[in-house]
């Protein structure tokens, strides 16, 4: 999830690009309401069935105007409780940081 569409899409096409399996989702403004809250600014769990989408409207309130940010829900393959394959190994997998890594060095060359 991200609020420009192009860090959005550099980040699927890093992901592509490090042979990790990630795809863009949104940000439904529906959802922010399930987080209102009668005695906070914001309430840090909304809709149960909005998960990672909630949890990407929650981190929106707290991004500046103008700053670019995206939001990669990385809980569950972090974790492969099953046997281990490809390069993923059983345990903790560190997906995601060969998706970080391409996509740090493509900020760093400018093609991002």
């Amino acid at each position: 999830m991200a609020n420009d569409d192009d860090l959005r899409a550099s980040i699927v096409s890093a992901a592509g690009e490090a042979g990790e399996l990630m795809w863009p989702m949104p940000l439904p403004p529906e959802l922010r309401a399930s987080m209102e809250s009668p005695v906070a600014d914001i309430a840090n769990m909304g809709d149960k069935y909005g998960g990672m989408l909630v949890a990407g409207l929650f981190l929106k309130d707290f991004v500046k105007d103008g700053q670019r940010w995206a939001h990669m829900d990385i809980a569950g393959p972090s974790w492969n409780a099953g046997a281990e394959h490809d390069y993923t190994p059983k345990g903790g997998t560190g997906h995601a940081v060969r998706t970080l890594v391409r996509l740090a060095e493509e900020l760093a060359s400018g093609s991002a």
